[in-house]
């Protein structure tokens, strides 16, 4: 692990706090008229989603954290556990449900996913920016709807709840958003 100083850290740094791996959120350069000059920070505990208000001082180093973002295909879930392999070594992990949280709903086997590891084990899924999924359970479609003539929630066959068209009917492919969980088109 390495240090920076509160003149490197920027929006999306890898720091450690508090023995945890965390993330810049945001970050304000503060030179005051009267004292030290000092960085606002707004970090994220990417362990438990906490966020927090933290202030370094001009210059204060800070541990980075040895956090590796890489490209996973998702395999399976058994349950308990997801299942993401590496395509090159073919090696695989298990992530909790701590890990995916609300990418679960989006996650389709042999999707490529971003995966980050710390220490070997992944405290992060995010699934691909878009996702066809299909149709399991929602109200009867209406005769004339169009896509501007309102929405209706519409469970989908991997759990995901998503407001959808009059027109949509179970048993429909959709194209999804998965960074707002939003219908985008049918597939």
């Amino acid at each position: 692990m390495g240090t920076i100083t509160t003149n490197d850290l920027r929006n999306g740094s890898k720091i450690m706090l508090d023995g945890e791996p965390c993330t810049v959120v945001d970050n304000q350069f503060v030179r005051p008229g009267k004292g030290q000059a000092f960085s606002k920070t707004k970090v994220l505990y990417l362990l438990t989603g906490r966020t927090v208000e933290k202030t370094f001082k001009s210059g204060e180093s800070i541990e980075t954290a040895d956090v590796v973002d890489t490209d996973m295909d998702y395999i399976y879930n058994d349950g308990e556990f997801w299942y993401f392999m590496d395509p090159n070594t073919f090696e695989q992990v298990s992530a909790d449900v701590n890990a995916v949280g609300d990418a679960q709903y989006y996650l389709i086997e042999q999707d490529k996913c971003q995966v980050t590891l710390w220490d070997g084990r992944p405290i992060d899924v995010t699934p691909p920016n878009f996702v066809v999924l299909e149709v399991t359970d929602t109200d009867p479609g209406l005769r004339g709807d169009t896509s501007s003539g309102g929405s209706k929630p519409a469970t989908m066959h991997t759990g995901a709840v998503v407001k959808v068209p009059l027109f949509v009917n179970i048993g429909d492919k959709l194209k999804v958003d998965t960074r707002n969980g939003e219908y985008v088109s049918r597939a």
